[in-house]
């Protein structure tokens, strides 16, 4: 039986290495193909910041499950300390002690292995299965296969291999600036926004087709419209435009739910709901929103408390839940009495803006006959004394 073994940081797993992982496959269909994330590095340690363990290997489980036979070990993750390929092929020759060990590595690695620890008893129990590039010196690696032959007795295979140009320490640093979504499996990138691993901001383009998943069609406009808002908000006020937009676009996620949804939610987050609120689910969504957004995808307490207010308003607002409040009311495609004053308004003092809004807000619901909802009274109260 061929067992091969995939090891590495995988720190985040990427496509570069699920591609190399089927180049293993299709060359040397082995009957057991064993990814192998490690604890530890031996030669560095783990960049600052790095997911928990039990958090990478599940990220492995993600990228490599299309990859034929593939399964994801934790025997190094188990052991303390850094994770030495030869204690690993130790423990897995005592539980197949006559089966074939391929052992798979790229090109740098075969060049410098006799560096490893115990590399010669790496060479006596594995045969190394070298992924080779075309831009290697390909006469330099057939030279290193051949002296590993002569001098140790050793078994080399070298695999062509096209790699993909990508790195994991470069996909950390893309991922904080709302990049690297395409050099990743496509739920590999979903659970590191999710979960917010490697201080990840979510790409706009991806978060507006998942959010958009959540909606009604007819409500797209409306929700493409607060985000622009919020966008030129946010300059005309000095906070982020990417936050905004974020906030912006997730601000309705739930809208399209009826009362026995919205109220599945508040059951499902521990949210509390008061009388006024169970007699208006209109007034729901803007909770449920805030927690499912964070749920699904990790949004900051910031953006949380913009989506969390941006129904109702509160008194002493922070300037981005105000933003996504007024940019939820004066976006382009609403259209209503008064909506070019609140518009230049909200361009000239913030504070002014939410007292006008409030006002006309409280307005609208008195004449339809409803009790306005208290948060919108004590905001409204708060922002007329300015």
């Amino acid at each position: 039986m061929k067992i091969a073994l995939y090891g590495g940081s995988f720190n985040p797993p990427h496509l570069g290495h699920a591609e190399a992982a089927m180049t293993v496959y299709r060359e040397l269909k082995p009957d057991i193909f064993l990814i192998i994330p490690d604890n530890i590095p031996p030669h560095k340690d783990m960049a600052e910041g790095s997911p928990s363990p039990a958090q990478r290997l599940a990220l492995c489980a993600l990228a490599f499950r299309a990859v034929p036979g593939a399964r994801v070990s934790d025997i190094e993750l188990r052991r303390d300390g850094r994770s030495y390929t030869a204690d690993t092929v130790s423990a897995l020759r005592e539980k197949y002690p006559a089966d074939e060990l391929l052992l798979v590595m790229g090109t740098d690695m075969l060049m410098s292995f006799e560096e490893w620890y115990m590399f010669r008893y790496l060479l006596d129990n594995c045969v190394l299965a070298v992924l080779s590039r075309e831009e290697d010196d390909g006469e330099a690696l057939r030279r290193q296969a051949e002296r590993f032959e002569r001098d140790y007795g050793a078994k080399v295979i070298l695999l062509p291999h096209a790699p993909l140009p990508m790195s994991s320490s470069d996909i950390r640093q893309k991922l904080r600036i709302r990049l690297g979504e395409d050099m990743l499996d496509g739920e590999v990138y979903y659970d590191i926004i999710r979960k917010g691993l490697y201080e990840a901001l979510p790409e706009l383009t991806w978060l507006r087709a998942r959010a958009y998943e959540h909606l009604a069609p007819e409500r797209i406009a409306h929700v493409a419209g607060c985000e622009s808002e919020a966008v030129l908000l946010a300059r005309r006020w000095g906070e982020d435009p990417e936050t905004a937009a974020t906030a912006g676009i997730l601000h309705d996620i739930t809208k399209k739910l009826n009362f026995d949804g919205q109220l599945n939610l508040c059951r499902k987050y521990a949210i509390i709901c008061d009388t006024a609120e169970t007699e208006n689910p209109k007034l729901l969504h803007a909770k449920t929103g805030a927690a499912l957004a964070r749920d699904l995808f990790g949004v900051s307490d910031e953006i949380y408390e913009a989506i969390r207010w941006h129904t109702t308003g509160k008194p002493d607002m922070r300037t981005l839940e105000k933003i996504i409040y007024l940019a939820d009311y004066i976006e382009p495609t609403r259209d209503f009495p008064g909506l070019d004053r609140l518009r230049e308004l909200a361009y000239e003092d913030l504070d002014k803006a939410m007292a006008l809004g409030l006002r006309m807000s409280l307005e609208d619901i008195r004449g339809q006959g409803i009790e306005p909802y208290k948060d919108t009274v004590e905001a409204y109260r708060w922002y007329s004394r300015s």
